[in-house]
């Protein structure tokens, strides 16, 4: 039960983990790429800058300027490129090893190059004739400096890895510590579990002396009815009734607090059962108190099952479901047992046609004192039939579960692992 409890905790802490390191993640790598786009836009648009004053040059083929940029190591001609376009976007001029197949158009874009079709920022600026020269500036050309955005992809396949192993590394360590922190979390709980299930076990030992002496002594004056007066007979047979239900739920607590300490398949009161016999011996056993309900009770099986286990365990188990449901099924109802294999498990589904349970009760079922008056309100038992049931099926590596609808039914289905050999 604690380990499930460490697992959804370790779980937990691991998804938050996750979603931190995502968040921060993300954040480096898309600010890097918004901070490593705007830099390399403002460097393309200096570069645009001034380049276009020479346009009139240009036109002459007059290609000075071009040298002065590469000794001031303004323009890289590997991985860019100039290009000159008059005023109906004919090239005129190109330099560097970069070929955009599109017309120029004012403003940056990401295009494409024709050579490879990889991916190009570019910054294209028109150029204006002076006004002192001419009584309206008009559009002398274009002039669009182009860079390749390879650099910059590998960077931020650079970054994705470096953030990604960081990831990795951080979430390996987060698991490792989280599994000691889990544990030093749920260690104080387990060992306050285990002193109530003591206590519990403790308590219901020394109770069962006491209540074994009244019980005896009930017995003695019952033996000898008239040495009292009729309405102190009544009184005693009160007291004899109420000390058989205190027996019984000591019994009961006493068995709780057994059954969860026996969870390892190396039990020694273990051994191999067959399923179908147990069942059908159960059936016979309750089908007089079906007829005398009124109630239909059927048992489906398929193929012989074996499991390894303790009897009186499992008679216990599937006798309270098969009671329950019968108890709380109406007259004229359907009981239905059913016991199929499924891959390395045995599933035992005990289905009813009684009265229900509702949706939000169902969490509560297998609860220790868990009564819902509308499905319980005739039952006179301790309030921990469901609880021991569960206990059991636990004990012996399994599980129960339940499904039901209000005034429809319920079903209850026990999955055991199979014993692989008959013994």
């Amino acid at each position: 039960m604690f380990q499930n409890a460490r697992f959804r905790l370790l779980l937990s802490y691991l998804l938050v983990m996750e979603g931190i390191l995502m968040i921060f993640g993300g954040s480096i790598y898309f600010s890097f790429i918004r901070q490593e786009s705007k830099q390399l836009d403002n460097k393309l648009m200096a570069l645009a800058e001034v380049v276009a004053p020479t346009f009139s040059k240009i036109q002459y083929q007059d290609a000075s300027l071009l040298q002065q940029l590469n000794n001031e190591q303004l323009f890289d001609p590997e991985s860019q490129s100039i290009e000159w376009f008059d005023h109906n976007k004919n090239l005129l001029w190109h330099q560097g090893s970069l070929e955009v197949s599109s017309q120029p158009e004012p403003g940056l874009f990401t295009l494409a190059s024709q050579q490879d079709n990889s991916e190009v920022r570019s910054v294209t600026l028109s150029v204006a004739v002076n006004a002192s020269v001419h009584s309206q500036p008009y559009s002398q050309g274009y002039v669009r400096i182009s860079q390749s955005l390879e650099d910059l992809e590998a960077s931020q396949h650079q970054l994705l890895l470096i953030l990604s192993l960081s990831a990795i590394a951080a979430f390996t360590l987060a698991a490792v510590g989280g599994y000691f922190l889990t544990d030093t979390a749920v260690k104080p709980i387990e060992e306050a579990y285990d002193k109530q299930q003591q206590f519990t076990a403790d308590a219901s030992h020394e109770l069962r002396g006491p209540l074994t002496a009244i019980k005896a002594s009930i017995d003695i004056m019952r033996r000898h009815p008239e040495r009292f007066q009729e309405k102190d007979n009544r009184k005693v047979g009160a007291i004899a009734n109420a000390t058989e239900q205190m027996t019984r739920l000591v019994e009961d607590l006493l068995f709780l607090a057994r059954a969860e300490k026996k969870t390892t398949k190396s039990n020694p009161e273990y051994s191999s059962i067959c399923l179908n016999d147990l069942l059908q011996k159960l059936i016979d056993l309750l089908e007089p108190l079906a007829a005398e309900k009124n109630i239909t009770l059927n048992y489906q099986v398929f193929d012989e099952v074996f499991v390894m286990g303790n009897p009186d365990q499992l008679n216990r188990l599937f006798s309270n479901l098969i009671y329950n449901a019968l108890n709380y099924t109406s007259e004229k109802g359907l009981v239905l047992v059913r016991l199929v294999q499924h891959n390395q498990l045995v599933k035992v589904a005990i289905e009813d046609t009684g009265v229900g349970i509702a949706e939000e009760d169902l969490p509560h079922v297998f609860d220790r004192f868990w009564r819902v008056d509308k499905a319980r309100h005739n039952s006179g038992g301790t309030g921990l039939g469901l609880s021991i049931a569960q206990a059991i099926a636990y004990s012996h590596q399994g599980k129960i579960t339940v499904k039901s609808k209000l005034g429809i039914g319920t079903c209850f289905q026990v999955s055991l692992p199979i014993l692989n050999h008959k013994e």
